[in-house]
């Protein structure tokens, strides 16, 4: 015994030391090698690789868009350089361009598998979709002229661009060279124009003459061009400026879209004036005056039909008077005229044809609307316009993600059964039509294991997906905040006006996918529990249980002790009352009465009202912490459920609460300090509470106890700060701080942001973590009592439900639970559980603190249980049962999975627990509590999160640092396997979303609306090109419209033009060579390799092969006649030589 408390006490020290993981004691050193001698670990470092796999979630901040007709592929570009291609459900694929410039224009080669794309730093692009991963072929760009508008015709390959200085130059998207063709603006306008027109805004062909080129000008000169004889036909002038221009399909009419809401109808031959003017959102005056000016005319679209009247479609042009009215799409047909009004503003739409021909009847079926947050497709052909249903994951942002995990190889009837809830949630007023947008093919991959991602919102709402086979599609969502009351009217309103916006938001949850409870907790200092049931129940009364949890502290304002100790009991219901003191002098607000402090009164109140619950999630419990004398209750930090035990342990930097959701009771309510034993190491001194003080001068903190309910019950979205001091002091404050510290303030300010993110949830903004953060490490006079009280506060970070040893002494397994702090320490609670069946409802459950386990650096991230083979020993769980079917069918699947013990003698270890923390990872064996490995993670950075999953069939530790590595270690020897410096810095977002499952996943929130999918598997990289989807499929180009018999004989059809004589170098000559740098990309030979995988790989590896081949021989051939030339030139030198010095003599040389 005495050499086990040696050894435990020299762990700490080592611990508490910043010594490496090769400073461990000898001892311990033996242990490991016999222990390696007995668990052979099959994971080897070739087992991981890193890669980015899919990325779901609609396209942050988009900017573009464009669309095949034939291949049926939609691409969105953003104004951070990102593609996103989208085709059928299930096909998506995300590039990236270097420079990360927005994307201000797309263009498809309609059926070619090619999209050419411009950036605002005025390059363009030209993507190859033929490869699973999209490259870039060619890049040109531009060094004197700005790229403002671009035009592709069908089937050319000289592609329009027009420039900020009115200039249009032609490119050659085969080779992507510049033509020497140019229209230049001083040509294009008339002689007489004293002013420049300014950048180009539109061009287009004339659909029945490729002749002919329609530029148009902001200031609302538009020129008909002829490209033979390289002058303008037409000159249509306006006084207002351009927005847009769009053909009708007879080449006859355009339409143009402008600034003061109107659109103005041109036919080409008659330009003196516009052949009709409409406002379509203006009021017509009874005078006969021009009607009142609208906002501007974004874009405009004219779409003719055979059988009907045309389509015109718009955005924008709305009355000035429609104040705070939403964005609004225009249809007019014939002569009614529809407004679709959006949920965001419009950043683009297309109206999606029948045919890529434009000189054909165009047959407008669907418009798809790209919306700053959303991708609307509207139907055409149906009464109403109705939208499509979308098959996309691109309503991960409905409401911000807060919370994020993630479950690799779940249960194979899951999916299933959330589906068939979550199928009765959808909206019936759909089109009946399919999707429109139904280009690509789905991958051939062998990954066939199930996959569900759940994410928490900041409006309360928990959504479950099944990512299975990297696709990604919503199963069920659940609404939270239904438990509620909804708050009133603001000037009725007692409470709820303290708490912030998203009172409701999920901070943390915990699954167990095999009994498929579930349990959230929310910023407000609430826990809800769930079962699943397939039968809608209606609920009375919604079952309550406040808990009241109050943290202990030395007080250091005054030499008076403030009275007696007020330990928390383990009773029902709420420890003893506290000590009665003055109420703090908080801000005034309107819900504090004047009376004294709030007092046992919860953050939200629960509905009174029955409550109908569908099928799906169904509430079981719902759990609030109240106030506690004037101060609000700290936000959970930690939560974990289990339905073999029947209960939920949760915890936040008071302490730690055990509840029996079964019985309704609260089983243990303690502070963190109390849960070490008297005879504990890490014993810390138990504190008297701390007396209301008035708020001094100092910064205030964020965990500070006199802040109020805005900064206990907070969104993790929102960013306000402690209102406790004014700004000036506040950045007196913060500005003093940050000099004392500067020099270490500067080397770590970006991992303390993240740092702050993980250990306070993320419930505070930036500022308010900056702030707390800085005062964790700042020792100046005034802020002394803050910082003391701060560090002493020691919250759980962790909980592990296991079947393991409660003490050492013990012989045989038993429920336990793991318990992890911020300081490092592992503590162990003991569960006695009354026997099953009716006196489990009847008996109470005892819960016994057994003291610490283990001290670490760092605050715990993950703990789990290994038995002596090293295979993962899960938490009991009790199957799945439907608590509202009969009582039969519950007694038949009603029945906890059996526990195995392992046959446990006196003195011999049969488990290893491991732990990681922010710092170290230690293996433990149990019962003896010998600590047999350690490693340390890292020195200079922390762990933002750990993760212990399963990989080819054994175990390992997976790690995310805030420096942005990614690690991995064996188990249970935590040998590294992998370390990839994966993300160069770590922001908030990242930190709090990322998380690993089994099988080598993982994922983050990339963006506040996308998440990223990477594995860490060696065999998925290596299948990952079978696994994606393609996105080009061979398809017939469809006919060309048949002219007709007089169209043809009397000239009447469309007039075809052989660009390469004008645009070629034998005719154009060649470009400035300072005008454009061509860039060659690597998505050519070096870019098909990287893609090629598979069967199919393999033949195109082969015809690579062939190519190099061939292209080897024929550089060969090129060499050859280069030296047969030169062995020619050679000789014929020799020969004048000769020539020359045959008839002299040598005295003449």
């Amino acid at each position: 015994m005495k050499k086990f408390n040696i050894r435990k006490v020299l762990d700490g020290l080592t611990a508490a030391s910043s010594s490496s993981s090769s400073s461990s004691s000898s001892s311990a050193a033996a242990a490991a090698a016999r222990e390696n001698d007995a668990v052979q670990e099959t994971l080897q470092s070739e087992h991981f690789q890193l890669c980015k796999t899919v990325r779901h979630g609609f396209p942050y901040q988009p900017s573009s868009m464009a669309f095949d007709p034939v291949q049926k592929i939609l691409a969105v570009g953003t104004q951070t350089g990102a593609l996103r291609l989208f085709g059928r459900a299930g096909v998506e694929c995300y590039c990236q361009h270097e420079s990360g410039a927005a994307v201000i224009q797309l263009q498809f080669l309609i059926n070619e598998g090619a999209l050419v794309s411009a950036l605002t730093d005025d390059s363009i692009h030209l993507w190859n979709l033929r490869q699973k991963i999209p490259a870039i072929l060619h890049s040109l760009k531009f060094n004197r002229e700005r790229i403002t508008y671009c035009h592709l015709p069908f089937q050319s390959k000289w592609l329009y661009i027009g420039t900020e200085r009115g200039n249009i130059h032609i490119v050659n998207v085969e080779s992507f060279t510049l033509s020497g063709y140019v229209i230049m603006w001083n040509k294009a306008i008339e002689l007489s124009t004293k002013s420049h027109p300014g950048p180009v805004v539109h061009i287009s062909d004339n659909p029945m003459d490729e002749g002919k080129l329609l530029i148009g000008y902001e200031c609302g000169v538009v020129v008909l061009w002829d490209l033979k004889s390289k002058k303008a036909d037409y000159r249509y002038n306006y006084d207002e400026a351009i927005h847009s221009v769009a053909w009708h399909h007879e080449g006859k009419q355009f339409v143009c879209s402008h600034s003061d809401g109107t659109l103005t109808t041109w036919n080409i031959r008659a330009p003196a004036k516009p052949g009709q003017i409409i406002t379509p959102h203006g009021k017509q005056p009874k005078d006969g005056k021009k009607p009142e000016p609208c906002k501007p005319i974004l874009k405009v679209e004219y779409k003719t039909t055979r059988a009907g009247d045309p389509f015109m479609v718009l955005s924008g042009g709305l009355s000035y008077d429609t104040v705070g009215r939403r964005a609004c799409l225009t249809v007019m047909h014939g002569k009614s005229t529809t407004v679709l009004e959006m949920d965001y503003p419009i950043v683009d739409f297309l109206t999606l044809c029948e045919t890529p021909y434009p000189n054909d009847f165009q047959e407008p079926y669907a418009v798809v609307v790209l919306l700053e947050k959303d991708l609307v497709l509207i139907d055409l052909g149906q009464i109403g316009y109705p939208i499509f249903e979308n098959p996309y994951p691109l309503t991960i942002h409905e409401s911000p993600v807060t919370c994020c995990e993630y479950f690799a190889d779940c249960p194979a009837e899951l999916i299933p059964a959330l589906y068939s809830v979550g199928s009765r949630q959808k909206r019936q007023s759909y089109s009946k039509k399919e999707w429109p947008v139904s280009g690509g093919n789905w991958g051939q991959g062998t990954q066939s294991y199930p996959e569900i991602i759940i994410t928490g919102h900041a409006d309360g709402s928990v959504k479950f997906w099944d990512a299975s086979a990297l696709m990604l599609q919503v199963l069920y969502k659940l609404k939270t905040a239904k438990v509620f009351e909804r708050a009133r009217g603001k000037e009725e309103k007692p409470s709820t006006d303290i708490v912030e916006e998203d009172p409701f938001a999920i901070q943390t949850l915990s699954w167990c996918p095999e009994s498929r409870m579930l349990c959230v907790a929310g910023v407000s200092a609430h826990v809800i529990v769930y079962r699943f049931s397939k039968q809608e129940v209606t609920t009375e009364v919604v079952p309550l249980l406040e808990v009241r949890m109050q943290c202990e502290f030395s007080d250091v304002d005054s030499p008076d002790p403030g009275g007696d100790q007020t330990p928390t009991l383990p009773t029902p219901g709420a420890s003893s009352s506290p000590q009665e003191t003055e109420p703090p002098s908080q801000p005034s607000t309107g819900s504090i009465s004047s009376d004294g402090p709030w007092d046992n009164i919860p953050c939200l109140q629960v509905r009174s009202s029955p409550l109908k619950q569908s099928p799906g999630y169904q509430v079981e419990l719902v759990i609030q912490l109240v106030w506690v004398s004037g101060e609000p209750p700290q936000q959970i930090t930690s939560l974990a459920i289990n339905s073999s035990y029947g209960l939920v342990v949760f915890g936040n930097s008071n302490g730690l609460a055990v509840v029996d959701y079964l019985q309704k009771t609260l089983l243990l309510n303690m502070g963190t300090s109390d849960l070490y034993s008297p005879s504990d190491p890490y014993q810390r001194q138990p504190h008297s509470p701390r007396k209301a003080r008035q708020p001094s001068g100092a910064l205030c903190d964020s965990n500070d106890a006199s802040n109020t309910l805005e900064d206990r019950c907070k969104s993790p979205t929102s960013g306000s700060t402690s209102p406790c001091n004014s700004d000036d002091e506040r950045k007196q404050n913060f500005i003093e701080k940050v000099k004392f510290k500067s020099r270490r303030f500067s080397k770590t300010v970006a991992n303390d942001f993240a740092k702050m993110s993980r250990k306070i949830s993320s419930s505070s903004g930036q500022k308010t973590d900056l702030d707390a953060k800085d005062n964790s490490f700042t020792r100046s006079r005034s802020s002394s009592v803050t910082s003391i009280e701060k560090e002493s506060r020691e919250a759980i970070s962790s909980i592990h439900f296991c079947e393991s040893f409660a003490r050492k002494t013990d012989s045989l397994v038993s429920p336990c639970v793991l318990v992890g702090t911020t300081q490092g320490s592992v503590l162990m609670v003991a569960i006695s559980l009354p026997p099953g069946g009716d006196q489990r409802l009847q008996q109470p459950v005892g819960i016994s603190s057994c003291g610490t386990l283990v001290r670490l650096k760092g605050g715990i991230l993950t703990m789990a249980l290994l038995d002596s083979a090293a295979t993962l020993l899960p938490p009991s769980y009790e199957p799945w049962y439907d608590p509202n079917a009969s009582d039969e069918e519950k007694e038949k699947s009603r029945r906890r999975r059996p526990a195995s013990p392992p046959s446990s003698q006196e003195g011999q270890d049969s488990q290893f627990a491991v732990l990681c923390s922010e710092k170290q990872a230690k293996v433990v064996a149990m019962p003896s509590q010998t600590r047999i490995y350690k490693h340390s993670i890292t020195e200079t950075s922390f762990v933002l999160r750990a993760d212990v999953v399963q990989m080819a069939g054994a175990n390992c530790i997976a790690c995310f640092c805030a420096n942005g590595h990614i690690m991995t270690l064996s188990l249970p020897s935590l040998r590294p396997l992998l370390d990839v410096n994966y993300l160069p810095l770590t922001d908030m977002r990242i930190a709090r979303t990322f998380c690993f499952s089994n099988q080598g996943q993982a994922l983050y929130l990339t963006s506040p609306t996308e998440i990223q999918r990477i594995t860490y598997s060696q065999d998925t990289c290596d299948n990952l090109q079978e696994m994606l989807s393609e996105l080009f499929t061979p398809v017939e180009t469809p006919e060309a419209p048949n002219r007709g018999f007089f169209k043809g004989l009397f000239g009447g059809g469309a007039q075809s033009l052989d660009r390469e004589d004008l645009f070629g170098e034998t005719a154009a000559g060649k470009a400035s060579r300072s005008l454009a740098q061509h860039i060659p990309g690597p998505g050519g030979m070096e870019g098909m390799k990287g893609a090629a995988s598979g069967v199919v790989g393999e033949l195109a590896r082969a015809r690579i092969a062939l190519d190099e081949r061939g292209q080897k021989l024929g550089e060969l051939e090129e060499r050859t006649a280069a030296m047969m030339s030169s062995a020619d030139s050679f000789s014929k030198h020799a020969h004048d030589m000769m020539l020359k010095y045959k008839d002299k003599k040598w005295y003449q040389l």
